[in-house]
């Protein structure tokens, strides 16, 4: 076994290249395993619209250099009302986010191999050693981590994941100039990033409008494709249709154009992990999956969740006698449930009653929203039942029983 590594990362998004990162600074060698070539990276997997916070920004030491424009509010919208609400964010330029971390890892020592897509785990009795790539090439590690996001060929292999279609949302989006950001009837989208609830538009799931600067944005949809948030929608309609539909209706994008080239798509699951590791491996990101339900937020969450798996890999080597057994790296199972996602559930429960709601509801919503103090909504995006419940009504009756019978079918 010439070609062994410490670490074998299989995915070169913000998750895998996060963790080389990480792994390489503490002197590790690792080794980064990426589908795409270099020279077109990342072409086919800059499916990000890159909205994110500024806790992102302190805590991985992100440079101004990739961001397109820092935002100072998030608006939430409904078919008839609207709330915003102070929140420092900013929008990134996904591609070359993504390079810039490939960029830092290499800095630190990692190696990258591109046009390297992994397609099999390399097991001895019944343990993961390495992995096959490109093919028939080899490499092998004493930890391996699957970063490939949904396709996770090597967690769903060893049986560490269980994605599952009825979970999966898709989303389109592009990056359009010729935006009304600031139009009579709407909140002002000026450095702004701006999620709508409409079924309309988005049924089981939501639009959304990102300032990127002058009279440019990111405008995309997202939704599920199950068929109990469907029952909102038109079964003839694709998203792309869906999209075309908004820029037709919606004064905002009646003069929108999209730049060439500047399409991105994607698909996440929004479901509780399976599992998180198993003996020599994890999975990390959107492999797990580790995108907040909620916000749709998933580069900060992917990333928290790279290093949560490379300060339990240098836990497990630091030891007197090295170890990379199952319980040795449940540690990350921990460190992710605990500091990573620590409302994962009441979060994904949140989510699916939202998407089962109606737009009368959701306009109804936004009135609470705008008459809540900020200790009640702080607590409600946290998860804190005593807040979310000062949003419940007697006419949510209905709604929470559909969602519960739902849940019992399932």
């Amino acid at each position: 076994m010439s070609d062994h590594y410490d670490v074998v990362v299989a995915g070169a998004g913000p998750a895998g290249a996060q963790c080389a990162r990480d792994l390489a600074q503490r002197g590790y060698d690792v080794v980064v395993l990426e589908a795409e070539p270099e020279d077109e990276f990342p072409r086919q997997s800059n499916k990000s619209t890159a909205g994110t916070f500024a806790s992102l920004m302190g805590a991985f030491g992100v440079p101004d250099d990739v961001v397109m424009q820092y935002t100072d509010d998030v608006v939430l919208e409904s078919p008839s009302e609207y709330f915003v609400q102070d929140q420092p964010g900013a929008v990134l330029e996904f591609a070359e986010f993504k390079q810039w971390l490939v960029a830092e890892g290499r800095k630190h020592g990692a190696d990258y191999r591109f046009e390297a897509r992994v397609n099999n785990p390399i097991t001895e009795a019944g343990e993961i050693v390495g992995v096959k790539y490109a093919g028939d090439e080899e490499v092998y590690g004493d930890i391996v981590v699957d970063a490939t996001g949904p396709a996770a060929p090597l967690a769903k292999k060893l049986g560490v994941t269980d994605l599952r279609r009825s979970n999966q949302a898709i989303g389109i989006e592009w990056e359009m100039e010729n935006v009304h950001v600031d139009h009579d009837g709407y909140a002002d989208l000026h450095d702004a990033m701006m999620l709508r609830l409409d079924h309309d538009l988005a049924p089981g799931g939501y639009s959304w409008i990102f300032h990127t600067g002058g009279d440019t944005a990111k405008v995309g949809i997202c939704y599920i494709q199950n068929e109990s948030y469907q029952r909102f929608g038109d079964g003839s309609k694709s998203i792309d249709d869906y999209l075309d539909y908004w820029m037709e209706t919606d004064p905002r994008l009646a003069d929108a154009k999209k730049l060439a080239g500047k399409q991105h798509r994607g698909s996440a699951h929004i479901q509780m992990p399976a599992s998180l590791s198993t003996d020599n491996f994890m999975a990390i990101g959107d492999t797990v999956p580790t995108i907040d339900p909620l916000w749709g937020e998933g580069i900060h969450k992917c990333m928290e969740s790279a290093r949560a798996a490379a300060v339990t890999a240098d836990r497990c080597f630091m030891a007197s006698d090295p170890d990379t057994s199952a319980e040795a790296l449940s540690i990350y199972d921990d460190l992710w449930h605990n500091r990573v996602a620590p409302n994962a559930r009441t979060r994904l429960t949140m989510t699916q009653l939202l998407y089962l709601a109606s737009n009368d509801r959701y306009d109804r919503l936004m009135r609470d929203l705008e008459s809540a103090d900020i200790e009640t909504l702080s607590g409600a995006n946290e998860g804190g039942w005593r807040s979310l419940l000062q949003f419940v009504h007697t006419s949510d009756i209905p709604l929470l029983a559909r969602f519960a019978r739902d849940r019992l079918e399932e």
